[in-house]
């Protein structure tokens, strides 16, 4: 497949590069991709949660009333969890969300990802460019030019380059990542993706290690 170099004026630049069919050109295996962005959401939760059951509420352990003849239901001591300021019953404890995916699932949920950008026509390949320092107003700009301002856009670089990512920290619908750690949540969260000119041979070279 072979899609246009644009650069960051948002104008063809005459160039063309040959996505490698093995990461682009599969086809999509949506279980893989359920299961890794079900992954990376499970590890995002704290797991912190937590309730004081009866045994942790402080409270006489007194039986209130005398179980039978009084003609109201049986009740024990001021710490049961159908009284106000009781104890909660089966509440949450703190636990670990964490879910191990084998590496081969992994790489194909991104690989089945980056396979349904392109044939969804949600690619764009930039041509490589760099900030003098860090400006949020210039990357909004180039966002403008690539008509893409308005759209959910993640754009993966080949390194990391600090101008480039504090200066589109603050846009809300705008993430930056690496070719070697961009995840299936992000790919198949945006709108737009934008693969800088030398982060796709980075991509092919990440994604098909260990083959």
């Amino acid at each position: 497949m072979e899609l246009e170099i644009i650069n960051s004026n948002g104008e063809k630049t005459g160039k063309k590069l040959n996505l490698p069919e093995d990461v682009f050109g599969l086809e999509p295996n949506d279980h893989a991709i359920y299961l890794d962005v079900k992954r990376i959401l499970a590890n995002k939760r704290q797991g912190t949660h937590s309730t004081k059951e009866r045994s942790f509420v402080k409270g006489s352990t007194k039986k209130l009333r005398k179980q039978k003849g009084t003609g109201a239901a049986r009740v024990g001591d001021i710490k049961n969890p159908i009284f106000r300021g009781g104890g909660r019953a089966f509440g949450p404890r703190p636990r670990d969300y964490e879910i191990k995916l084998n590496k081969k699932v992994k790489q194909l949920a991104r690989k089945s990802a980056l396979s349904y950008k392109a044939k969804n026509n949600q690619l764009l390949v930039l041509e490589d460019f760099q900030f003098d320092a860090p400006k949020t107003k210039s990357f909004s700009e180039l966002l403008t030019r690539l008509q893409i301002s308005d759209k959910k856009t993640l754009m993966v670089l080949k390194a990391e380059d600090r101008n480039i990512m504090l200066s589109a920290r603050n846009l809300p619908n705008t993430l930056i990542s690496t070719a070697d750690k961009v995840n299936t949540y992000a790919l198949m969260n945006c709108n737009t993706l934008v693969l800088m000119e030398s982060s796709v041979n980075k991509l092919s070279e990440t994604f098909n290690r260990g083959k």
